[in-house]
């Protein structure tokens, strides 16, 4: 079974990646731990890029920095219980990077934890998990915990 495991470097992330750790089989079993990178530039207006070029430059590649590291710590976990596992790190729109990626590695199953927003910080944040289910090509297991997690 193939199954993406998709991380943000939260708690969340960290609680569904113990989930898989915990509840599902190695044997026959393949791991994709993902983290999206969001480019700054898809939500700064054109105007403002050129003087702000260098700085963006540089918190994209600390973004980038810090995707690893999420990634490289959810492998080592699924790695001690068993797991075969690959990483990635991509650069898109989180909702669609997901999804893509899902369909381009044929995965089984999505794994995503939900930082349980609700109210007006769902309707301003959206919901990643709220938009990955209904258009995935597969089974998606969303992963709640406690907003206190």
């Amino acid at each position: 079974m193939k199954t993406l495991l998709a991380v943000d470097g939260s708690s969340f992330s960290q609680t569904a990646c113990e989930l898989v750790a915990s509840q599902m089989r190695p044997q026959g079993s393949e791991i994709l731990v993902l983290q999206i990178v969001e480019p700054f530039f898809y939500s700064t207006p054109p105007q403002m890029a050129p003087g702000y070029a260098p700085e963006m430059a540089e918190q994209l590649q600390d973004a980038l920095k810090q995707a690893e590291k999420s990634v490289a710590q959810a492998a080592q976990t699924l790695r001690a219980a068993g797991f075969t596992v690959q990483t990635r790190v991509v650069e898109a729109e989180v909702r669609t990077g997901i999804l893509d990626v899902a369909t381009e590695w044929r995965a089984d199953l999505i794994v995503l934890g939900s930082h349980g927003r609700s109210g007006l910080e769902r309707f301003l944040l959206g919901s990643v998990a709220e938009s990955v289910a209904p258009h995935a090509r597969c089974s998606v297991l969303i992963v709640r915990t406690s907003r206190a997690a």
